[in-house]
């Protein structure tokens, strides 16, 4: 899988608003209500994850959750990593 160029990234972000890059990982934060609320986006975006075979670093405490992706294997961003905040953005939207 190739890494993206700087330009392709910030293609890419101008489709997923609240995320940004830090330290070769695509990020965002969120808050939810709760924990169970919290635990519930973890829990799908776990199984949509295992689908697709590309799991994300990720920290929870409470209601606030974490995610940070990278495509390990290439060491660095690729469109991989793009499509599951993609996947992630439209689960929050259902």
């Amino acid at each position: 899988m190739k890494i993206l160029s700087d330009v392709q990234i910030l293609e890419e972000l101008r489709e997923l608003p609240g995320w940004q890059v830090a330290s070769k990982h695509l990020c965002k934060d969120f808050q939810f209500n709760d924990f169970i609320e919290a635990f519930g986006f973890m829990t799908k975006v776990a199984l949509l994850a295992e689908s697709m075979g590309h799991h994300p670093n990720w920290y929870n405490v409470y209601n606030a959750v974490q995610i940070k992706l990278s495509t390990h294997e290439a060491g660095g961003l690729t469109e991989k990593d793009f499509l599951l905040a993609k996947k992630i953005e439209h689960l929050l939207k259902n």
